[in-house]
């Protein structure tokens, strides 16, 4: 009775008699006053309308404590309804969005794998731009929310099951893991600033590492240990723990102890977890500039994304550029609050396989046209030969086997899983200053993918992978080296002879499985090294020596050398007419160095060479007609009858074996001829062409070099005999002489050089006697 009262107090002071009488009238009769004072004093209207001067039974709060969050109480109302609008419009798109006329891809993809859903960002900004630039500027905030929506529409898209009561309820919603994937082009790793942090970035690299999965709490389950009450604490996603409050918010009844400071404990069974793992990324090779070490940035990846990827896959991740406390930071660093590491928390990957991963593989149309306008020009075979390496002079059989290996052959997976190789390898073998290292050099900078590496300075751990102990976590991880990185590209080997032998074990698998298997430090797995891999070697005495063998100038295994597809032995001739073409070539180089205009020219026919190279790559996959291959059938049986009538002749083998490896090296080089014109068949053509390469490399490699027992007259023999018993006459067992005043005194003896120097190399081969001091001293052993 507030209002009745309050009245009651007005009207005594300025009429009595009225009061008396109000009085009576509530002594009379309760109902009556009731109804009276009803119909004199209206109740208060609803606060809606809002009747000034009468009270209202409004509860008043202060919002300081988020004041910074979502402002005062309007904006926080207005922040909930944009999130709600946000969420219907990401269920509007999930349902409605239509990838082609009545095909609404969402829809279905949602229902047949329920566990994530993969979206395209440029689906979304076509389907409302202004919930796309939101996604965009805070991903961290609306991903939640998207992946709120997706559960919705994947309950109301399933029908209804039954309860344990026996009706028909919704089924429960499960989480659903929304992936973004888009066209855009990957920012540099360089580039990444503070202006990024917390937006959607695009980069892409090389995967170098992998740690174990964790398991990572989204929601920990706190108990108080004095009053025994548990909250739940949800945990920031990514790299970031749970804020723990520091008190418990239990109010003690009287005589009982209050919560002391920080008294929760963790319950760890109760809490819910989501799977968790940490890659490290690293620049592509291609991207680094000159003189700079790699960078690389730590991915944080869940859920469904977990132990996708293995080290030295290419990726283009579009993530959360977010920044973490690092733990195990530098003594100058601890304690500093304000600095933080940088790290991009995953939310969708795009493994860029072969075809992908060379640089922008979106090809123009007139870039197209005139791709294929050069193709069906009767010389393009000539005219790409014509850019390899134009500064080189001559050797143009080189320049048409590294031509072919740079567009390569098809790859070929056969039903029951066995994969041909169709990169194809090529060794140069020969003198000192034959521009074997230019040729390494150029094909480095004009393929997609390279890495460059010396025969010295690499080691077997260098070229396939190493493992690596994590200096915080103690845990080992896998490096991919050089032929890992390389990966769908070349490597380029200089002084391959000068690497340890047990290194170059390293490769046989990498060179023909095009795998690399580790099992070390509790590691086990393959990785895959699909590349070419060109290799430039010095004979054993530096130079390729005519009076030797094809055996004792290759001084490599049989096992590698029937996995390089071409060899070629490159001589330093001493002809007058070709030493001063040379020479004028080589001096007009010198002279026209410094032209600018003409350099700006070569970069820009290297660059479309880059381009071809990498169309062709990707559009064109040739296999072999059939009335090629029957040729190369009988090419392939005769070579192989010639060698073995020459194994028996002889009464050995040759240097370079000649088996079904190199048939499949004649059958990669056709492709690749084919590859080069964008035919799509090998022709005829083309495998004589393949035949001719081959047999001007390996099968003069082969047939190199004097072979002792060829034609050896009586006469020879003799005249052999004779010298070894004047060199053993020479030299004492366990002396040594200069092999040149050998030579001399045996020549002034009557004795024929030749015969002499085929002496010495039979006795080195009986191994009795040694070369020492680059082959300048002969030591005879016991």
């Amino acid at each position: 009775m507030y209002y009745s009262r309050h009245t009651t107090l007005q009207l005594s002071r300025h009429n009595v008699p009225a009061k008396i009488a109000l009085l009576l009238l509530l002594l009379l009769s309760p109902v009556l006053s009731f109804s009276f004072l009803h119909s004199k004093f209206p109740k208060p209207k609803p606060s809606s309308e809002k009747m000034s001067g009468w009270d209202e039974g409004g509860v008043y709060y202060s919002d300081q404590a988020h004041s910074w969050d979502d402002g005062a109480g309007a904006r926080g109302e207005a922040t909930t309804d944009s999130n709600h609008s946000l969420l219907q419009k990401f269920k509007e798109f999930i349902r409605n969005f239509e990838t082609d006329t009545n095909v609404y891809g969402y829809r279905e993809s949602l229902l047949h794998n329920p566990k994530f859903l993969l979206i395209d960002l440029e689906d979304l900004e076509a389907f409302e731009a202004d919930v796309s630039a939101k996604l965009r500027s805070s991903p961290a905030d609306f991903l939640p929310l998207f992946e709120t929506a997706a559960a919705q529409v994947l309950v109301s898209l399933k029908t209804k099951v039954t309860g344990d009561t026996g009706e028909m309820e919704d089924p429960v919603p499960g989480d659903v893991q929304i992936l973004l994937t888009s066209k855009e082009d990957p920012v540099s790793m360089r580039s990444l600033g503070a202006q990024y942090i917390s937006k959607l970035v695009k980069i892409s690299g090389i995967t170098i590492a992998a740690s174990k999965t964790k398991a990572k709490a989204t929601y920990v389950t706190l108990i108080c240990k004095n009053c025994r009450k548990g909250k739940q604490v949800p945990c920031r996603p990514g790299l970031g723990g749970a804020i723990v409050p520091r008190s418990c918010d239990h109010i003690p009844q009287p005589g009982e102890e209050p919560c002391p400071i920080d008294p929760w404990l963790v319950v760890p069974e109760k809490s819910k977890y989501v799977d968790q793992q940490t890659l490290k990324l690293q620049e592509n090779p291609e991207d680094v500039p000159t003189g700079e070490l790699p960078r690389n940035l730590l991915l944080s990846v869940d859920r469904h994304l977990v132990q996708t990827i293995v080290p030295g896959s290419r990726l283009a991740v579009i993530g959360i550029y977010s920044i973490y406390q690092a733990s195990n930071s530098n003594s100058s660093n601890k304690g500093v609050v304000a600095v933080r590491q940088p790290y991009i928390r995953v939310v969708g990957i795009e493994q860029t396989n072969e075809a992908k991963s060379r640089g922008p593989a979106a090809f123009t149309t007139e870039e197209i046209e005139e791709f294929k306008k050069f193709a069906a020009e009767p010389d393009a075979y000539k005219n790409i030969c014509s850019k390899i390496a134009p500064s080189i002079f001559g050797h143009d059989d080189v320049k048409k086997a590294v031509a072919c290996l740079l567009f390569g052959g098809s790859r070929k997976n056969l039903p029951d899983g066995v994969k041909l190789r169709g990169d194809i390898n090529v060794l140069l073998l020969g003198d000192p200053s034959t521009a074997k290292s230019q040729f390494l050099k150029f094909v480095e900078k004009s393929a997609p993918i390279a890495v460059y590496t010396s025969g010295k300075g690499s080691s077997a751990a260098g070229l396939t992978a190493s493992v690596i102990q994590d200096s915080s976590t103690r845990e080992f991880y896998l490096e991919g080296g050089a032929m890992v990185l390389a990966d769908g590209g070349v490597v380029c080997i200089d002084e391959f002879d000068k690497m340890r032998p047990e290194d170059r074990v390293a490769i046989h698998e990498a060179m023909e499985q095009q795998t690399i298997s580790i099992a070390k430090a509790g590691i086990t797995t393959v990785l895959n090294s699909r590349t070419s891999v060109l290799a430039a070697a010095n004979p054993p005495s530096g130079r390729y020596d005519d009076l030797k063998t094809a055996q004792d100038n290759i001084d490599l295994q049989t096992t590698i050398l029937s996995r390089f597809d071409l060899i070629f032995i490159v001589k330093d001739v001493r002809i007058y007419s070709q030493d001063k073409i040379i020479a004028s070539h080589i001096l007009k180089i010198h002279a026209s160095a410094n032209a600018t205009v003409g350099e700006s020219r070569t970069s820009k026919e290297e660059n479309w060479l880059k381009r071809y190279l990498q169309y062709c790559r990707t559009e064109c996959h040739p296999r072999l007609s059939e009335s090629a291959a029957s040729l190369l059938q009988n090419n392939y049986v005769k070579i192989r009858q010639d060698m073995r009538q020459q194994a028996n002749e002889t009464g050995e083998a040759a240097a370079i074996p000649i088996t079904v490896r190199q048939l499949e090296a004649i059958v990669r080089l056709s492709e690749a001829l084919a590859k080069m014109k964008l035919s799509h068949l090998a022709t005829e053509e083309n495998v004589q062409e393949a035949i001719r390469l081959f047999t001007v490399s390996t099968m003069d490699a082969a047939r190199s070099g004097i072979n002792q027992q060829i034609n050896l007259t009586p006469e020879m023999a003799n005249e052999i005999k004779q010298a070894e018993t004047q060199i053993k006459r020479r030299i004492g067992i366990g002396n040594h002489i200069s092999e040149r005043r050998l030579i001399d005194d045996l020549s002034r003896m009557g004795m024929n050089e030749s015969m002499v120097r085929r002496a010495l190399i039979i006795m080195h081969q009986r191994d009795e006697i040694e070369y020492k001091r680059e082959r300048r001293v002969v030591f005879r052993k016991a």
